[in-house]
């Protein structure tokens, strides 16, 4: 069984998606449509800007779904997945491939999950760090013992979990991983805690959106981060989705059950291929 799968934020990098637009007039289209939905210029920001401006989360989550969205239009040739998932942002990618969501109305809710985001961010300063090397349950209860929020956000491959809190959160949670001897813990440069309950009010605003957009039953299942199970109801992926923003990221647990459930190819779309690399280290353990 093939199984499509798509990046979240993080996967950006300036000039991605120009191979696609130069080689393809159904990527031109794309890029040209998705322009006038934003209301801005889409293509000349991933192709042309800076790495500070594509970093801005207004700017890389359409960038990053649109991107993606097109490499599955144009580089799987027609070939229909068994089943999709996506890492956090990579699900509303996945919605389109299964046919979910429409592209239109897809990106319209990208756009709105990152200007909320963005604005959660600038309401509440939050940060996340990833924690190598040690198994979940270590960070787990770590985090447990700190008198501030944070907690388990993505968990991304065994090894490899990424926490989410507020400033002083994360700082007393590094600080009591390395007491415990835990070395390997690099603070990553995001705008905010994702992931978490500080993403609440980012939550409520998309909650709305979601709500007025059209879902469709998909053709194949979406196993969803929220749950890491596999679902086809419009609804009850619509509430995964809306859950998501303050919900850990099962990307580990996703893929497990995937390839529980019969799938052996994993096709990746989307700038770069991280995800490849850590459905390498979840599948072979």
């Amino acid at each position: 069984m093939k199984a499509f799968v798509f990046p979240g934020q993080g996967a950006q990098f300036v000039g991605m998606g120009h191979d696609l637009y130069k080689a393809s007039p159904k990527a031109r289209a794309r890029f040209e449509q998705a322009n006038k939905i934003l209301g801005f210029d889409i293509a000349h920001i991933m192709f042309d800007s800076t790495e500070e401006e594509l970093m801005q989360t207004k700017v890389t989550q359409p960038a990053v779904f649109l991107h993606s969205v097109i490499a599955c239009e144009v580089q799987s040739n027609g070939v229909k997945p068994a089943m999709v998932a996506g890492h956090s942002l990579g699900e509303y990618s996945a919605l389109v491939a299964n046919g979910t969501l429409e592209f239109e109305d897809a990106l319209r809710l990208v756009l709105c999950r990152a200007l909320a985001m963005q604005k959660a961010c600038e309401h509440n300063p939050s940060t996340m760090a990833v924690v190598l090397g040690v198994p979940d349950e270590q960070v787990e209860a770590i985090c447990r013992t700190i008198d501030d929020i944070v907690l388990p956000a993505n968990y991304n491959c065994p090894g490899q979990l990424v926490i989410s809190g507020t400033l002083t959160g994360i700082e007393k949670a590094i600080a009591a991983m390395r007491a415990a001897g835990i070395r390997k813990i690099l603070p990553l440069k995001v705008g905010g805690a994702f992931h978490s309950p500080l993403m609440a009010s980012a939550q409520e605003e998309l909650a709305a959106a979601i709500e007025q957009t059209p879902f469709h039953k998909p053709f194949c299942p979406i196993y969803q981060n929220k749950t890491s199970f596999p679902s086809t109801n419009p609804e009850v992926i619509k509430q995964n989705l809306i859950e998501q923003l303050t919900s850990p990221v099962m990307w580990t647990q996703s893929v497990r059950n995937m390839a529980q459930d019969g799938a052996y190819e994993f096709f990746e779309f989307g700038p770069g291929e991280v995800l490849q690399g850590l459905i390498k280290r979840i599948v072979e353990r």
